[in-house]
């Protein structure tokens, strides 16, 4: 028999393990408590959450600075850096932009949180019988957000992105996948410095740095290699622990997260290869297929870093120099998916609890969601911190904010699928990002 792809196998595990799940959960008789104290959900999660996301972890690190430093160093030169840098980060505020207008103006005509104007009964009674629940989440999620807006710079996100991008301890970024900022800053001053000097000592350190990039790649071929295993063991644990309660009462909030993400991922986002790239987009979703299947089943832009990383250079041609600088900077900054939600997170919110926001506090909550997807990041639970942030600033004041908890609770009980599929959109941004700069860099990509 031919052997199948490998975004076969990934595919036929997804659906797989999407059977397992639901098999599972009914033979516990839909008791979700059950199913989460049993030893198959366990086991679903040894397969897919310790060993494969476990292992892309692993090698996140020893990855992107062994790619930056002889994608940069290895040409032996820095011109045009600045010029790459500066391409990115205009890419990176434009995308998010269009993600937050698209997710704006879908949240206002489909109205998710409404019924003939007044608040969504459906959702009102879903919130009313699991309210204890929805409130303990709700103040944990905003716990967090307390505890980030106190460790906030005074000079505002921009402070706080400055302090994240230099780390005190340079062994301590080394060794934390969520300090990416500084990792890549280290990475950017090995390279440069390893231009700056001559001799033997520069020769043995590209060339040693060098094995090491060989290694962490045939290292990612060799886990993506369990990528079907692992993915049916998420899918499984995500879809046995998934009451369908929860699903059909935030079904119209949850279409209009799609509809809205989709309208980026399917429109926006090709018209943007297509007329600013000058490339296909077809050939460019060809080109991501692994990685988009594996972000949307670990929803972890960082886990899914390797392979994306692997798919841009070895599918889509675009450089080691470009792509191992624009995706992990995209992993950690560029949120188009994230943004997207949190803006509609909010209406809905502001929608469910009877208030309106005028244009104006829309306006804000556009500025608040683009800087939140960005100043939070780094933190657990990063897009439900960030609706927090914004809930308390747009509601300082107002009746609906001490209500909030609850409908953060509610939201957090559909999370997860919708945190798979803003992931994606997060993950194929990036790439779209990598894709147009190195064309503008003149970079032969996507070709036949």
């Amino acid at each position: 028999m031919p052997r199948l792809k490998p975004h076969w196998l990934i595919l036929i595990a997804l659906v797989l393990g999407v059977l397992a799940g639901w098999v599972t959960q009914t033979a516990f008789g839909g008791d979700i408590d059950a199913v989460k104290e049993s030893k198959t959900l366990a086991l679903y999660d040894l397969l897919g959450s310790k060993i494969f996301i476990g292992l892309l972890k692993m090698i996140i690190v020893p990855l992107i600075f062994s790619s930056i430093v002889t994608g940069i160093a290895g040409l032996h030169k820095v011109e045009g850096f600045a010029r790459l840098g500066g391409k990115t980060l205009a890419y990176y505020i434009g995308s998010s932009a269009v993600a937050i207008v698209i997710g704006l103006t879908v949240v206002n005509v489909i109205q998710p949180g409404l019924v003939d104007g007044k608040p969504n009964p459906v959702v009102e009674k879903f919130i009313a019988d699991n309210r204890d629940d929805f409130e303990a989440k709700g103040n944990e999620i905003a716990a967090s957000a307390n505890k980030v807006e106190d460790e906030k710079s005074k000079l505002g996100a921009v402070g706080d992105l400055i302090v994240r991008m230099i780390p005190t301890n340079v062994l301590a970024a080394a060794s934390d996948n969520g300090a990416m900022l500084g990792l890549i800053v280290i990475s950017l001053l090995t390279a440069f410095g390893l231009n700056a000097i001559d001799g033997y000592g520069r020769e043995a350190l590209v060339t040693a740095i060098g094995g090491l990039n060989d290694l962490m790649i045939t290292v990612t071929r060799w886990i993506m290699k369990l990528a079907p295993i692992g993915v049916f063991g998420l899918m499984a644990s995500i879809i046995a622990q998934t009451g369908p309660g929860f699903l059909l009462s935030m079904l119209k909030y949850m279409l209009t997260v799609l509809i809205a993400l989709g309208l980026h991922f399917f429109v926006a986002l090709p018209l943007a290869l297509a007329l600013i790239g000058r490339v296909n987009p077809l050939r460019h979703y060809r080109a991501m297929r692994d990685a988009l299947l594996t972000s949307f089943t670990t929803a972890s832009s960082s886990a899914t870093l390797p392979i994306s990383m692997r798919c841009l250079q070895d599918n889509a041609g675009v450089s080691k120099r470009t792509s191992s600088f624009v995706l992990p900077l995209g992993a950690t900054v560029n949120m188009d998916g994230t943004a997207l939600y949190e803006c509609v997170a909010v209406l809905f919110i502001a929608q469910v609890l009877g208030a309106s926001l005028d244009v104006a506090t829309q306006v804000t909550v556009v500025v608040l969601a683009l800087l939140t997807s960005v100043g939070v990041a780094g933190v657990p639970s990063a897009s439900l911190v960030a609706i927090v942030i914004i809930v308390n600033n747009v509601a300082a004041q107002q009746p609906w904010g001490a209500a909030a908890p609850a409908a953060i609770g509610a939201i957090f009980a559909v999370d997860r699928i919708l945190d798979m599929c803003r992931t994606s959109v997060n993950i194929f941004s990036d790439s779209c990002g990598a894709v147009l700069v190195a064309k503008s860099e003149g970079e032969a990509v996507l070709q036949e």
